[in-house]
């Protein structure tokens, strides 16, 4: 069964087998090499939501720092924290990959 999580959602990708939710899934957001660097400031420590709202005006997509960050940001909560220099996916490629 496909899963009707919403585009937003970083279970969008992964099945539903039987009633439950099977093993994350994790969609591709290619890095680029144009892609900006941010270093993670007092207001956004812990809180990749709000940042993913200023920078993309949705919430939801807090994950995806995590997903362009692998090995930098293993925890995508605990891990965001103030000092961390992290790549930014460009909006563009969200909108491509992601089809938000």
């Amino acid at each position: 069964m496909a899963s009707t999580y919403s585009t937003l959602s970083p279970y969008s990708n992964t099945p539903i087998n039987g009633f439950y939710l099977d093993l994350l899934n994790h969609r591709a957001i290619p890095k680029l090499a144009e892609d900006p660097e941010m270093m993670i400031n007092d207001v956004y420590e812990f809180r990749p939501d709000l940042l993913a709202s200023d920078l993309n005006g949705e919430s939801g997509l807090w994950w995806v720092f995590a997903v362009r960050n692998p090995g930098l940001i293993e925890d995508p909560i605990n891990d965001f924290t103030a000092g961390k220099i992290i790549k930014l996916p460009k909006k563009s490629s969200l909108v491509t990959y992601l089809g938000i």
